[in-house]
């Protein structure tokens, strides 16, 4: 799982700690319903540990923390007053923990450190080696394992002076696995500042081999070049040479989707890279800076201008991304490793609830003839079968048009994700007994799903898929990434495997009808193991609230306000339903609602023509300085009145194109938590509180002109109207 993302999104990332990617081999052991649970729990606010202990009393270390050891370290123990000494920050790692590049990916936080030194002294900022991939699932950051070094380059004045010098340090990081944990550590070295030459001390150990692998400017001899549209960006680097590999990694997030293989094409002089865009993205960034690892291990930083244009589709041999560990895999392994992982589906958070209702309705029917419940068992076979087959039809069609997608490529759609998250909210809801819809296949919610006969069956195995894609079972991971590397018929061969593998513990029910005779006879344990079974299926759509809201980058809160909303509706449809179980009217006015839930999370909202600047006393001053008229926005994320505001009236596309048209200059005073600046300003135009709305029209000795709380369109335009400059 960017974590602490600025702003909103900074709490969003640290919200999501629990879900830090990690290699495949880590993530093949740990179900969704650990992470919609840890998600869960850090939405709510409870931190991994209860404090934060910082570890080190000033000395060198190592100190042990955590799952990392921390250590302060120098290539030498002086430095010349007007020379330079590397030191560095070096972290051990404990095995299937890791931590994080200066952009982390989807989520995480860089290590920091903060300095106090004595005079004389500077430090550089702290460098960061070249990163490895770190996926989970739709998701993908950027870190380390094992150890890491962090140089940072000290400075000593001229006129330093000379003697024991102690460099102070306090460090803090965020260390994840199937949890993360922050931490710091007080940390300090002694160095002796000399007069004259210090020899040069020798490049070694784990700080020489982070300063030799740090990323090295762009040579004059090479370039980089780069054009986009709406949904690539092709980077094209000239080495002078033939390159057959090539990773990019962004020094800017939200430029590109950090999950996405990256199609790679050897050329003559250099490589080109095809790179697809962040979802979220609304406009084609003009650089893209970034480091570029090359084969044989060169690394460098470039940035490249990025011209608009239509980008050429990808070759349609995708570049497995690091970290599918299909190396070694034969046809045969990963066959197997489909069937398996596709049994060990069953028993994830999505799956499990659809086989355990499929189980009683197999107990309801234990009376049906041997013949027909094995009919029930291979339609239900067949609906997973083809199932399987139309989303990976409909991958390889995608993925064969140009665009870069993986399994799970489904969860990259907000509509997706919207829908399959409020499906399995009212299931849920049906499961925890707010309503009944039948034990037939299971309380899907539609008439195909509640069909006593075999088309029930046939859509069982259809909901059974649908609900398997967000999760990535133990062997799923390498037994997938081999199969998209693969020709379309091997292709379908392993994904036709993990089909069975799903489909097998019911199938194996129906085709041996004497093993029902085992199963516990019908009775009340049956409705409390169905409510419990609610659990898994509250917790997943949890998950995919996060999941949607990331999608959505910056606008992720308002988005994710909507899909919650639609919760709240479905709650209501659920009354309805229960209130008056198999009522006519009850079933129609439950539908509308459903339907207007649905839609909800699904409206396209409008993307704003008008940029809100910060408010601050230096962006005030420069604004007032301008010549043009100034409109504030006093507003607070729990100021309801302020919410409606915005959304009828400032954002209106009437409003906002009068704004643009007499170039008024938007800021925005978020008091969502308190700020004596924003408060004292509010107390010079004679209110306390928000939303307060101030005009200041062009010229610095203007005065303000302040609007009611209560907004309307015509006040405003009035308003930008008399306070405009007259032509």
């Amino acid at each position: 799982m960017k974590m602490a993302l600025k702003n909103t999104e900074s709490r969003m990332r640290l919200a999501t700690s629990t879900m830090k990617p990690m290699t495949q081999q880590r993530l093949s052991r740990i179900s969704s319903l650990c992470y919609a649970l840890a998600c869960t729990l850090l939405l709510a606010g409870v931190p991994a540990r209860a404090q934060i202990v910082e570890v080190g009393d000033g000395g060198p270390g190592p100190v042990k923390a955590q799952h990392l050891t921390a250590e302060l370290t120098t290539l030498g123990p002086q430095i010349s007053a007007g020379g330079h000494l590397q030191a560095g920050l070096v972290l051990t790692i404990e095995e299937h923990w890791h931590v994080y590049w200066i952009n982390a990916g989807d989520s995480g936080e860089p290590p920091k450190i903060k300095w106090t030194l004595p005079a004389g002294i500077t430090a550089a900022p702290m460098q960061f080696p070249p990163p490895q991939r770190l996926p989970l699932g739709p998701l993908m950051d950027y870190g380390y394992e094992d150890q890491v070094a962090f140089p940072v380059e000290l400075t000593a004045a001229p006129n330093t002076k000379p003697g024991k010098a102690h460099l102070d340090a306090h460090v803090s990081w965020l260390v994840c696995a199937d949890t993360c944990l922050p931490g710091k550590a007080h940390l300090g070295i002694d160095i002796d500042v000399v007069n004259g030459p210090v020899p040069a001390p020798p490049v070694i150990g784990a700080l020489g081999q982070g300063i030799t692998s740090i990323p090295k400017p762009l040579p004059a001899n090479m370039s980089a070049t780069a054009i986009g549209d709406a949904k690539q960006i092709l980077l094209t680097v000239r080495t002078g040479g033939r390159e057959e590999d090539v990773e990019f990694y962004p020094f800017d997030g939200e430029q590109i989707e950090n999950a996405s293989d990256q199609a790679v094409q050897p050329q003559a002089d250099g490589v080109r890279v095809w790179l697809q865009r962040a979802s979220d993205s609304t406009a084609l960034p003009k650089s893209l800076h970034g480091l570029v690892e090359l084969g044989g291990g060169e690394n460098y930083e470039l940035t490249a201008s990025v011209t608009p244009g239509q980008v050429p589709p990808a070759p349609v041999q995708v570049k497995p991304a690091p970290g599918s560990e299909t190396k070694g895999l034969t046809l045969i392994s990963a066959l197997t490793l489909a069937f398996f992982g596709g049994i060990i589906l069953n028993l994830m958070p999505c799956v499990f609830p659809v086989l355990f209702l499929k189980g009683l309705a197999l107990v309801h029917s234990s009376g049906e003839q041997q013949k027909r419940q094995r009919l029930h068992g291979l339609i239900y076979t067949l609906g997973i079968i083809v199932s399987f087959w139309a989303v990976v039809a409909v991958l390889l069609a995608l993925r064969a048009g140009g665009r870069q997608l993986g399994w799970g490529f489904q969860l990259q759609s907000p509509g997706f994700v919207a829908v399959l998250a409020a499906f399995l909210f009212f299931l849920g809801l049906s499961l925890a007994g707010q309503f009944e819809l039948g034990l037939s296949l299971t309380s899907a919610g539609g008439s195909l799903a509640n069909k006593q006969g075999y088309a029930g069956s046939f859509f069982t195995g259809i909901l059974a898929t649908v609900v398997a894609t967000p999760c990535m079972g133990p062997f799923m991971g390498a037994a997938v990434g081999f199969a998209l590397a693969q020709p379309v018929i091997l292709t379908f061969l392993v994904f036709t495997a993990l089909a069975l593998g799903l489909a097998l513990p019911y199938l194996l029910l129906t085709l041996n009808p004497q093993w029902t005779s085992i199963l516990p006879k019908p009775g009340a344990w049956m409705e409390v193991l169905k409510q419990l079974t609610a659990v898994p299926l509250f917790a997943t759509a949890i998950w995919l609230v996060w999941v949607y809201a990331r999608l959505y980058g910056n606008d992720g809160v308002d988005r994710m306000v909507s899909l919650l909303i639609c919760f709240l509706v479905l709650a209501i449809a659920g009354w309805v339903l229960g209130r008056w179980p198999a009522r006519l009217t009850a079933g129609i006015v439950a539908t509308l609602l459903i339907i207007f839930a649905v839609a909800l999370p699904l409206i396209r909202v409008r993307a704003a023509k008008t940029q809100w600047q910060p408010y601050t006393a230096a962006s005030f001053e420069a604004a007032r300085a301008s010549g043009k008229p100034v409109f504030i926005d006093f507003t607070a994320a729990w100021c309801l009145s302020c919410q409606v505001n915005e959304r009828a009236v400032l954002h209106s596309a009437e409003i906002e194109s009068t704004f643009i048209t007499k170039d008024f200059v938007l800021l925005k005073a978020d008091w969502t938590q308190y700020d004596p600046a924003i408060t004292q300003e509010l107390a010079s135009v004679g209110r306390s509180g928000v939303p307060t709305y101030v005009i200041y029209p062009a010229g610095e000795k203007s005065t303000a002109d302040v609007l009611p709380e209560l907004l309307t369109k015509d006040t405003v335009l009035q308003a930008i109207q008399k306070d405009s400059p007259k032509n």
